[in-house]
Formats: structure tokens, C-alpha cells, sequence
């Protein structure tokens, strides 16, 4: 799966990485795993094994073959540090996003500890955005693995948000979305969560963005948070410090 995406925050997906397992709470509705499942059913190559993690070596020059510069989501079907792809292939995916510097790319993940680990093998180029996602505050030890890694830019995704965030640590952040869960089953997210991560991000100067409400009817739902919608981007500088 590559190309257009529909995610408000990014243009276009890439998976080099398909799969993925379950390791918290924010997992329980995946997305990812429903598209994977009615992707096997169809018989597309990159899904043989279902939501079993798996390396696509024929997918990783795709962005070298846009010559638009574009928004890449990196891995919307998976996790690029899970513990089953290994470090050569994540290494690899960072040679391309390098190669491919007229495009930013996205890259969010739930193992941070994984990512800290593998941070000093590494080489970080300015055109990655590097991600945490946090569904509740029990997780937020993963913004302070994010603030380890050598990324030029640093965000992170309270989605789904399933609960408070009433003492955000926004040191080192560049970004922050927040966004509430989508399709069968979902989660609801209480009004005064959303609005007490933008609140917080406005204090700290960090631009906020505000993905959806979410439910079985999202687009329903829709964007607004107090009457706007909230479409703030990281500034291109580099932070200092």
C-alpha cells in the first residue's frame, strides 16, 4: 500500500513494513489490522501473511520514484521498530528517506524503547520527522525515549486518546496531534482531554493539530475544537537546543 493517503496530517503513505502486533491499549481497534485482513482476502502480494510482520524489499525505492515533493507517512500498515524487522532493513528505509530528500517523512511508533535503542545506529537526515504515539498517561515514557533520539524533529500522536494528559512535558517537542479513535468499537474521547493537550501546546508555543472526534462515524463527527479547526504544522527551522 503506497500513495494518496486520507490522514489529515500527511499526503501520502509508504510501506515498506506490513504487520504488526499489539503492545497497549491504543492497539485494540487497529485500523491497520482490519485493512490487512480484507487485503489478504483480495490476494495482494504484500499481505500473503495477513497482519504477520513482513519486509517488502520492492517497496523501498517507491518515493524515489515521485518527483513531486510530498508528506510521507512511513509504515501506516505497521511499525518501523518492531521487534521483528530487523535493524539492516530499518537501516535501509533510512538510506531511501536520505536518498530522498526532496520529500518529509513522517514516522510514528508505540516502541520507543526499541527506537532509543537503535538510536545511536542511526544516521538521522533533516527530512525525517520522527513520532511517538501515547493513548493515555501511563505511556507517556515515550516522549522521553523520543527526546533521546537524534531527530531533527520530534512530535507526537495522542491518538487514540483514551484518557487525560493533564501534565504534558512538551521539552523537545515540535509537534503535537490529537485525535480521537475511528471505526466499529470505538473508544469515546471526552471533550475536556482534547482540549487540555491544546491548551497546553498553546503555552509551550507548540504547534497543535487536531485530527478528528472520531466514532463509528468520524466524518460525522468531524474536526472543529472550540469552534476552529486546529491545523498547525512544525515550524521547518531546527529547534536549538
Amino acid at each position: 500500500m503506497s500513495g494518496y493517503s486520507s490522514i489529515e496530517w500527511t499526503e501520502a503513505s509508504w510501506n515498506p513494513v506490513t504487520g504488526c502486533s499489539k503492545v497497549s491499549p491504543g492497539c485494540r481497534n487497529c485500523y491497520a489490522e482490519r485493512m490487512a485482513k480484507r487485503l489478504m482476502a483480495t490476494g495482494h502480494p504484500h499481505y500473503k501473511a495477513g497482519f504477520h510482520v513482513a519486509t517488502h524489499d520492492d517497496a523501498l525505492t517507491v518515493p524515489l520514484c515521485w518527483k513531486r515533493p510530498r508528506m510521507i507517512f512511513v509504515n501506516s500498515m505497521s511499525d518501523l521498530f518492531h521487534e521483528d524487522v530487523p535493524v539492516e532493513f530499518i537501516q535501509k528505509v533510512f538510506e531511501v528517506m536520505r536518498q530522498a530528500s526532496r520529500h518529509t517523512f513522517q514516522v510514528l511508533t508505540k516502541r520507543s524503547a526499541r527506537l532509543v535503542r537503535l538510536n545511536p545506529e542511526i544516521d538521522w537526515p533533516e527530512n525525517v520527522w520522527m513520532g511517538v504515539s501515547i493513548e493515555t498517561e501511563r505511556y507517556l515514557f515515550r516522549a522521553d525515549h523520543l527526546r533521546e533520539t537524534g531527530a531533527t524533529i520530534r512530535f507526537i500522536s495522542f491518538e487514540p486518546l483514551l484518557g487525560p494528559m493533564p501534565e504534558l512535558d512538551l521539552t523537545g517537542i515540535d509537534w503535537v496531534i490529537a485525535g480521537g479513535e475511528s471505526g466499529p468499537g470505538a473508544r469515546p474521547m471526552e471533550k475536556s482531554w482534547a482540549i487540555g493537550i491544546k491548551e497546553q501546546c498553546v503555552r509551550a508555543g507548540v504547534p497543535f493539530f487536531f485530527k478528528q472526534w472520531g466514532g463509528v462515524w468520524k466524518k460525522r463527527a468531524g474536526r472543529f475544537l472550540e469552534g476552529q479547526e486546529w491545523n498547525e504544522m512544525p515550524r521547518a527551522a531546527a529547534r536549538s537546543g
